[in-house]
């Protein structure tokens, strides 16, 4: 990283310097479906062999993603979500939700829905802050500076 002081200290900027491009977001949205091979993550992203090996090894070794041997002859491995990448899940519903609102898809009816396994509802999510329950962005916000 580079000797900003921002980028140092903001949690968002340090967040983006790892997460901060597309294929890494598909990445573990693609994980979060349950897939784990080199081969499911290229077939579904339609990513160069390069670009995805890349991109694996960073979040791998930024601790979202952990490499298992599950092939001894051939030795093979796959790509499993560690708690830092299980924790990405919900940003990655916000951002879905937001491109929803502000990013219409030409064919609504072809948009994946994501469900709820045990109830079967669509997921909506919402943030909200944890010390007064109000919603994310209902509120101005200020920065507090060390």
């Amino acid at each position: 990283m580079t000797k900003n002081t921002n980028l140092e200290i903001c949690p968002i900027a340090r967040s983006l310097s790892v997460l901060g491009d597309a294929w890494s977001m598909l990445i573990l949205r693609d994980a979060h479906a349950g897939f784990t091979r080199f081969d499911q993550f290229r077939k579904s992203l339609g990513i160069a062999p390069t670009m995805l090996t890349k991109r694996l090894s960073v979040l791998v070794d930024e601790g979202l993603l952990e490499k298992r041997q599950y092939s001894e002859h051939p030795p093979r491995e796959e790509y499993v979500l560690t708690q830092a990448g299980k924790d990405f899940l919900p940003v990655l519903f916000v951002i879905g939700a937001w491109g929803r609102k502000h990013k219409p898809f030409e064919n609504p009816e072809k948009m994946p829905i994501f469900l709820d396994a045990e109830q079967g509802t669509e997921i909506q999510p919402i943030v909200i802050d944890k010390v007064t329950g109000a919603e994310i962005g209902s509120r101005t916000i200020h920065q507090k500076a060390e």
